[in-house]
C-alpha cells in the first residue's frame, strides 16, 4: 500500500510529467549552448567531459531499474496469470493479445513501407555525405542479433537456461519462464499456490519500492540524458539526413493516429482522454529510449490513470515490452527503404516481403534497451547486400529517431491494455 500510494503521489500531485517536460526543455536548451556543434560556449574536450556528468543522474536512474525489470517482469506476469481467480482469464487474454501484437506490428510495417516508398527520403541525401562517411567510418556495426530458421526459433521460445537468459538480459526468455511459471502454478494445490503467490508478490512490491526510489531521479535523469545527447550530436547530424528523420517521423505519426483510432474504437476512450492520460509514460519513454524503464509507469498508468484490471496490466506490460515493437518495426523498414534507394538497390516484390516478414519476426523480442534498433537494423541489412557504410549515414541520428519510437513502443502497449480491458469486459467468463 505505501508503494502504490508513493507512486501515485509522484504522478498526481507531484505532476511528474509536467517536471519531465520542463527537464526535457531545460536539457535540450543548455545542450545546445554547450555542444561545439551548436553554441559552443565552451570548447570541445570541456563539452564532453560535462555530458559524462551531466549524464550520471540519467544513468544512475536507468541502472536502478535495469536491476530491477527481470524480478518485476517475472512476479507481474506469474501474478498476472496465477493470481486470478478467474481459470478462463489466461485463455481469454492469450487468444487475444498474441493476435493483437501481431496485427499491429504488421500494419505499422506496412506504414513504413507506404511512407518510405512514396517519400523516398533516399534521394535527397547528397552523395558527398556518404562519401565523407566511407572515409571517416573505418569500423562496421557488428550485428549481434542472429537470424534464425523458422524451427530454430519455435525452440527457441522455450528457455532452456534460465539463468544464462538471465545473464544475457534476454527478456523473450525471461517473459515465457514466467509464463511457463505462472500456468504451473495454477494447477497446484491451494495451499501451495497461496505460498508461492506471497513470496512472489512480495518479490513484486520490493522491485516497486526500489523502482519508486528511481523515480525521484526522473526528472533530473530526463534532463542530463537529453542534455547528453545534444552535446554529442548538436544539429549539424540531423540537418544531413532530414529527409529520412522527417520520413520515420512521420510514420510514427501515422502509427500513433491508428493507436487512436484503436483506443477510440475498440477501447471506447476518447483520443484526448487516451493522451492525458499516458503522457507521462510517454514523456519518460522519449527521455529514456527504453521501454523497460518505463514499464513501471506504464503499469500504474494503465492501472490507475485508465482503469485497466491488474491481471490484465500484469500481464500485458511485461509482455508487450518485450514483443510489441511496433515504432522499432516501422523504423527497422523505412530505414532499410531509405539505404536501399541512397545505394540505388531496387528489390523485387518477393525481397520486400522478406523484408517485411524479416522485420516483424527481428523486431518481436528484440531487447527494450537503448539503441539496440539499430543492431536489428544490421542483421536486417546483411540480407540485401546494403554496404556498411549504410549503417553509419544512420547512426549520427539514430538516439533521437530512438526515442522518438519509443515511444510509440509504449503507447502501443498501453493501447492494448485499453483494448483488451475493453474485450474481456464484453466476454462473460465461465466462474
Amino acid at each position: 500500500m505505501k508503494t502504490t500510494y508513493s507512486i501515485s503521489y509522484f504522478l498526481q500531485k507531484k505532476m511528474l510529467w509536467l517536471q519531465i517536460v520542463v527537464a526535457l526543455v531545460l536539457g535540450i536548451t543548455v545542450g545546445i549552448l554547450l555542444s561545439p556543434k551548436g553554441v559552443g560556449l565552451v570548447s570541445a574536450e570541456l563539452s564532453l567531459q560535462i555530458a559524462q556528468w551531466v549524464a550520471l543522474p540519467g544513468n544512475l536512474f536507468l541502472a536502478l531499474i535495469q536491476m530491477v525489470v527481470i524480478p518485476l517482469v517475472l512476479s507481474s506476469i506469474i501474478l498476472g496469470i496465477a493470481g486470478n481467480k478467474d481459470t478462463a482469464f489466461l485463455k481469454q487474454v492469450g487468444l487475444r493479445i498474441f493476435p493483437y501484437f501481431v496485427m499491429t506490428t504488421f500494419i505499422a510495417v506496412i506504414i513504413g513501407l507506404v511512407v518510405a516508398s512514396y517519400v523516398e527520403p533516399g534521394k535527397y541525401v547528397d552523395s558527398q555525405l556518404l562519401d565523407n562517411l566511407n572515409s571517416q567510418h573505418t569500423t562496421t556495426v557488428t550485428a549481434t542479433v542472429e537470424l534464425k530458421s523458422i524451427p530454430e526459433r519455435m525452440v527457441a521460445i522455450i528457455p532452456s537456461n534460465i539463468t544464462q537468459s538471465t545473464l544475457d538480459k534476454d527478456m523473450f526468455a525471461i517473459v515465457m519462464y514466467a509464463i511457463f511459471i505462472g500456468i504451473a502454478i495454477t494447477t497446484l494445490s491451494q495451499k501451495q499456490k497461496s505460498l508461492l503467490l506471497e513470496l512472489t508478490t512480495t518479490a513484486q512490491t520490493l522491485s516497486l519500492q526500489i523502482v519508486n526510489w528511481a523515480m525521484l531521479l526522473a526528472p533530473f535523469a530526463v534532463f542530463g540524458l537529453l542534455c547528453d545527447i545534444t552535446i554529442r550530436i548538436g544539429v549539424d547530424a540531423l540537418l544531413g539526413v532530414s529527409a529520412y528523420v522527417a520520413t520515420v517521423l512521420l510514420g510514427l505519426l501515422l502509427l500513433m493516429f491508428v493507436y487512436l483510432f484503436l483506443a477510440s474504437s475498440a477501447g471506447k476512450i476518447s483520443p484526448w482522454r487516451f493522451l492525458s492520460a499516458i503522457k507521462s509514460a510517454q514523456l519518460l519513454a522519449f527521455s529514456t529510449s527504453s521501454s523497460a524503464a518505463v514499464m513501471p509507469l506504464s503499469m500504474r498508468t494503465a492501472e490507475q490513470s485508465l482503469s485497466v484490471k491488474k491481471p490484465i496490466v500484469q500481464f500485458i506490460i511485461p509482455l508487450g515490452a518485450t514483443i510489441n515493437m511496433d515504432g522499432t518495426a516501422l523504423y527497422q523498414v523505412i530505414a532499410a527503404l531509405f539505404l536501399t534507394q541512397v545505394f540505388g538497390i531496387t528489390l523485387t516484390d518477393s525481397q520486400i516481403m522478406l523484408l517485411i516478414l524479416t522485420t516483424v519476426g527481428a523486431s518481436i523480442g528484440s531487447p527494450s534497451t537503448p539503441g539496440v534498433g539499430i543492431v536489428i537494423l544490421a542483421s536486417v541489412l546483411t540480407s540485401f547486400g546494403i554496404p556498411a557504410a549504410g549503417i553509419a549515414l544512420i547512426l549520427g541520428v539514430d538516439r533521437i529517431l530512438d526515442m522518438c519510437r519509443t515511444v510509440l513502443n509504449v503507447t502501443g502497449d498501453l493501447t492494448a491494455c485499453v483494448v483488451m480491458e475493453r474485450l474481456i469486459k464484453l466476454d462473460k467468463p465461465v466462474q
